[in-house]
């Protein structure tokens, strides 16, 4: 890879997910803000994270070299040296096949049924590229648009954007922005909270999922988790260490208050048995939501950094927390967004104190 961009085509989970990396943009040389560290989901030639699934990796990979072999019988020629396909595929789901335009990297969408129109919109994501400069790096706000496009099953680009080298092209784009960001119909957007808003707005009922939370609190919920982490992280006091660990283990407490509280909806008036505890899967529910997009991926980096470089880990009796880590793992939603745990652990290995006496 001869300059920092990298394309990935994705489509609904219901259909085949086409990932493209090839050549890509570069964004200057410019070092992360780490009180929200960026995130990305892990490749086939990436180490996985830890929410990853191995038989998801196989069939990932089995699938791909199938294509390739196909794609080489068929047209008689390789597919061009600086593009990298991966190919991810939901069983029991049919699509028509997809072909390439190999300078642009972009994938001709298959449409769910048959005799459906190609969606109407361009959508094109632009996220950190990891260390190796091609794979999608640690961000959660790239993560939280990245599931958001995936859950309301829209066909769209992902460009990864290596931030160690000068973007030129991108300069162009947009100008002064890193990513996250994202081209809607050739109009570029970069604020992440306008852009999860406008997507709601735009990829809506009936042709698209609503994504907001029905609860008002489940917005709110673990808010501060994520501020309460980057202080703990970043102290290099040993006296102030203790105080700080309790400050986030507060904050954590009060997450699993709320997903351990059971919604109006699971409480059943005519039950004469009373629901003293929530069985739900997400922050809002047993579906993905905004709520959920936004808080995952932090909560994921909080869990992998503070057990790597503070050796602390979510407390056993915090049911509710781990319920809900367990459900996401088990969401390709989340897992083939996410990054592997070396490339987490290695944005926080300049931004996690050592602990001193002075």
């Amino acid at each position: 890879m001869e300059n920092g961009l990298g394309e990935n085509v994705y489509e609904s989970p219901a259909v085949e997910l086409a990932v493209t990396y090839g050549t890509s943009l570069q964004v200057g040389e410019v070092e992360p803000e780490y009180d929200e560290v960026p995130r990305s989901p892990p490749s086939s030639s990436s180490p996985r994270s830890s929410c990853s699934s191995a038989a998801s990796s196989r069939e990932s990979v089995e699938l791909s070299e199938q294509l390739q072999q196909q794609n080489g019988s068929e047209q008689g020629e390789q597919p061009d040296s600086g593009i990298y396909q991966e190919v991810f595929h939901s069983p029991g789901v049919q699509s028509d096949s997809q072909s390439a335009e190999i300078y642009s990297r972009h994938f001709n969408g298959s449409p769910r049924e048959s005799g459906e129109d190609h969606q109407q919109f361009e959508i094109s994501l632009y996220v950190k590229a990891g260390i190796d400069g091609e794979s999608i790096g640690n961000c959660p706000f790239s993560q939280r648009l990245f599931m958001i496009l995936w859950l309301k099953g829209v066909v769209f680009n992902v460009t990864t954007v290596d931030l160690k080298r000068k973007p030129a092209d991108l300069h162009n784009l947009a100008p002064g922005t890193h990513p996250p960001f994202l081209t809607f119909n050739g109009e570029v957007k970069t604020d992440v909270n306008k852009i999860e808003e406008f997507l709601e707005e735009m990829l809506c009922p009936p042709k698209y999922p609503k994504l907001a939370a029905k609860h008002y609190e489940s917005n709110t919920a673990g808010i501060d988790i994520f501020a309460k982490f980057s202080a703990y992280i970043k102290n290099t006091r040993i006296n102030a260490n203790e105080g700080l660990a309790r400050s986030l283990i507060k904050a954590l407490k009060v997450l699993d208050g709320y997903l351990n509280s059971p919604l109006p909806e699971e409480i059943d008036a005519d039950c004469v048995d009373d629901v003293n505890v929530s069985n739900r899967k997400f922050i809002d529910g047993d579906e993905l939501t905004l709520a959920d997009c936004n808080l995952l991926p932090k909560l994921h980096i909080v869990k992998v950094v503070a057990m790597k470089y503070r050796n602390f880990e979510f407390p056993a009796e915090m049911t509710g927390v781990w319920r809900y880590l367990k459900n996401a793992y088990a969401r390709d939603e989340f897992t083939n967004t996410c990054a592997a745990d070396s490339e987490i652990e290695s944005a926080y290995a300049d931004v996690a104190r050592r602990l001193s006496r002075s």
